[in-house]
């Protein structure tokens, strides 16, 4: 699912109906209360409403929710800050009879509020009084426009609804295709210019985001060096920065900071060509140069890509102009850029996501937002299946289990192509995982030059040994340490001296791998190495299917630990000499290693008290 899918949340049965009629109409998901909701009739179910609305606003999800205007209003109250920021938000009513846009009406809202509405066969109670008079929102242009003095948008839309008639210089569809009251006389005014014009109380200033700034500059070019240079030429032809819709430069600066600094702060794109499409622009060139073309392969930077992305019903606009490592020039397109309507292609972005062991209620708000964002999936297939609706409209690519460089180096390519991947792991992506491909490919090179140029983060998630911890007490209270038993990568020699080590060293120990179908030998002498340095009754944590259906969390001593007890699923967490038991009144029996060594217990505890 797309994050600007809406998300219909209802509250009970009686509610349903509406919702997938809804649902049928304007896409998305139907979240359910889960008390209230049957687990098949919903997409996703929540336990606290609340917590639930409050937390799919923060994340700038557009919210239709079936229950009274009234109570949705009261639990998203503590979230209510900025006008400006604020998702769409619609309650409907149980049974369909009304349709009220409460929040963001002119980000959306009033239209999902009209679309809603037709499914439901009745008429939106949209109350914004411009889209009620004239159907357009002064306030909130079409994306691509940018309205220079918002400050006086309210007051000039209130003199229009009185009465007042308004004259249009420039021009834009979405202004002369809607009811405002045109007149050649008037005594209000609407321009839309590219050029800076701070506007006034009587004139509102639209500016279209049409135009292209090319960027070229040397490796490492100080950002500010660069931003300097392109606001300087911005203002030495007039232009409005609003009126800059992206910032393009050659491929090989896809990573270049300098000019991405430029787009942030600009709060636009950066999209990138390849010398080829450059070199195609060099009849259009003003100052084509063979230097140029000796060392990137075109005869143009700056010029050759502001041209390419206004296409060729566009224009240079503003000639190459330089500073001592950058340059910078101007092109205007016939239309405004818009998300839909981007020139180039992207830098890439590799999001490397831990999911936890795979549970909604494990899983970060960072991961949950950045898998939102993708719109690419990789992953072993289970770890996809796990994302439950959150994969919802993204292009899935699955993998079987193995084949780990093969999933990573297409996430990568996939990335480089200028796509938003997100490669799923469970657990955490750095333990054991998926990341340190990532790195280790980047260090080995053999990938594309896209590949190598892309943004990259690595999201942490609940690790199977975190989650095994937190089910059994708190056996990683002190010192403890991982070990993988499989050799498929490393050798067992290896293995067997960390394990003496571990044994020596008196670590916990979580084992990861501990068994496979063809590998049954290892665990058993990892016991027994470990049973030279501690207590038989040593307490051992088996955690098996972790935050997932079949979950099992069993505790044996360590001289009991069987291999059979064991699958390709489970982890084996080992306590050290200190680790304990304990029993509550419910019959449960929890392990824990004490903060403090055995030696220092009593002196810690007094310490404690003397705290």
């Amino acid at each position: 699912m797309s994050a600007s899918e809406p998300v219909i949340v209802v509250l009970s049965e009686a509610g349903l109906p509406v919702a997938r009629r809804v649902a049928e109409s304007v896409g998305g998901a139907v979240h359910g209360a889960r008390k209230r909701v049957r687990a098949d009739r919903a997409d996703l179910l929540f336990d606290d409403a609340g917590d639930h609305l409050r937390a799919l606003y923060r994340d700038s999800r557009p919210l239709v929710a079936v229950m009274a205007a009234g109570a949705l209003v009261r639990l998203l109250a503590p979230v209510l800050a900025d006008k400006k920021a604020e998702p769409p938000v619609i309650a409907i009513a149980d049974d369909g009879s009304a349709v009220v846009p409460l929040l963001g009406g002119h980000r959306g809202a009033n239209d999902l509020a009209r679309k809603a509405a037709d499914a439901l066969g009745i008429k939106a109670a949209i109350t914004t009084a411009g889209d009620v008079r004239f159907g357009v929102a002064l306030d909130a242009p079409p994306e691509g426009y940018v309205l220079a003095n918002p400050a006086h948008a309210a007051g000039f839309m209130a003199d229009l609804v009185a009465g007042h008639s308004v004259a249009l210089d420039g021009a834009a569809d979405w202004l002369t295709g809607s009811g405002l009251p045109f007149a050649s006389d008037a005594d209000r005014r609407i321009a839309v210019t590219d050029k800076a014009d701070p506007g006034a109380a009587d004139r509102l200033v639209y500016h279209p985001r049409h135009l292209a700034l090319g960027i070229g500059c040397e490796r490492g070019c100080d950002p500010d060096e660069a931003l300097s240079l392109a606001r300087a030429t911005l203002a030495g032809a007039g232009f409005a920065e609003a009126s800059v819709g992206v910032i393009v430069s050659l491929d090989v600066k896809a990573d270049e900071a300098a000019v991405h600094a430029v787009a942030g702060h600009f709060g636009i794109p950066a999209r990138f060509f390849d010398a080829a499409t450059l070199d195609a622009e060099t009849p259009r060139l003003a100052n084509p140069s063979d230097i140029v073309f000796a060392e990137v392969g075109c005869h143009g930077v700056a010029e050759g890509a502001a041209l390419a992305a206004v296409g060729p019903d566009g224009a240079l606009v503003v000639e190459k102009r330089k500073s001592a490592r950058a340059t910078c020039a101007v092109g205007r397109s016939p239309d405004v850029f818009t998300d839909n309507r981007m020139p180039g292609r992207a830098r890439g972005h590799l999001a490397v996501v831990g999911i936890g062991p795979g549970s909604d209620g494990w899983r970060s708000p960072e991961v949950t937002a950045m898998v939102r964002r993708a719109t690419d999936l990789v992953g072993y297939s289970l770890y996809l299946d796990l994302l439950g609706t959150l994969a919802d409209g993204k292009a899935r690519h699955d993998f079987d289990l193995g084949r780990e460089e093969d999933r990573v180096r297409h996430a990568m390519e996939l990335a480089g192509q200028g796509r938003d991947v997100a490669l799923v792991c469970s657990g955490d992506a750095g333990i054991y995982a998926m990341a340190t491909l990532v790195f280790e490919l980047l260090d080995r090179g053999g990938l594309s030059d896209g590949a190598t140029r892309i943004g990259i983060d690595v999201a942490p998630g609940i690790s199977a040994l975190q989650g095994a911890a937190a089910r059994a007490g708190a056996p990683l209270g002190h010192d403890f340490c991982t070990i993988s038993l499989s050799d498929l990568l490393t050798p067992w020699e290896d293995i067997q001296r960390r394990v003496r080590a571990a044994g020596e060293g008196d670590f916990v120990v979580a084992f990861y791998n501990p068994v496979s179908k063809k590998r049954r030998t290892q665990l058993a002498w990892a016991r027994d190495e470990l049973l030279r340095h501690r207590p038989a009754d040593t307490p051992v944590i088996l955690a098996t299917n972790l935050g997932r259906p079949g979950e099992a969390v069993r505790m044996v001593p360590l001289a009991e630990l069987q291999v059979d007890d064991v699958d390709m699923l489970t982890v084996v967490i080992v306590g050290s000499s200190d680790t304990r038991t304990v029993g509550t009144g419910d019959g449960r029996r929890w392990a824990y290693t004490p903060r403090g060594y055995a030696g220092k217990r009593g002196t810690q505890i007094a310490g404690d008290i003397g705290q």
